[in-house]
């Protein structure tokens, strides 16, 4: 055998770069399982996520779900109830006008065409002349005939000691409706 001088490439040499290498592989295998690890942790996490945000979202849809039966009932009988409700305020709006024509609220009368009353404990004589107008009503009051418009209001004094007011509330074709009020005069 034939002696060599070491050469570059000797044994020794062979193993430090072996060694290199290892060192060097052992560092790319750490970034490589590093790399997995931290990407399969972050797709875990993320499927872990999104499972346990959609039980929440699947329980809200499956409420949501179970009430719209309830709420189409309670819209029902809220429709039935407005329908109800109009209707009742119809019938009561009616039995308050006749109950207004039979018996006035006190002090207001409803007076015909031609037709005289006398009220506040006989001190006045209301007639209503002729038919009323359009726009105007003549009026007659303890003799005295006067043109009057709605919300008219006449002052008048019987005696001394008292002063009544005569106010045209409304009127139509048929009847004019009128208030009357006295009271004690002011000195």
């Amino acid at each position: 055998m034939i002696d060599r001088p070491h050469s570059a490439s000797s044994p020794a040499r062979h193993a430090s770069r072996r060694g290199m290498f290892r060192g060097r592989r052992r560092r790319a295998v750490l970034l490589v399982a590093t790399l997995v690890l931290t990407v399969g942790g972050a797709l875990v996490g993320y499927y872990l996520g999104r499972s346990l945000a959609a039980q929440p979202l699947l329980s809200a849809t499956k409420q949501v779900q179970q009430l719209q039966p309830e709420n189409q009932r309670l819209k029902t009988a809220n429709l039935d109830l407005n329908a109800k409700l109009v209707s009742l305020q119809g019938q009561l709006t009616k039995s308050q006008t006749t109950l207004e024509a039979i018996m006035p609220s006190e002090n207001t009368f409803n007076i015909a065409p031609n037709q005289s009353i006398i009220v506040a404990n006989g001190r006045l004589t209301i007639g209503l002349v002729g038919a009323p107008t359009n726009s105007t009503v003549n009026v007659n009051i303890n003799g005295k005939q006067q043109s009057a418009v709605t919300g008219d209001v006449f002052k008048i004094a019987p005696d001394q000691a008292t002063t009544c007011q005569v106010r045209v509330q409304s009127f139509d074709m048929f009847r004019a409706i009128l208030s009357a009020t006295c009271s004690a005069a002011t000195q």
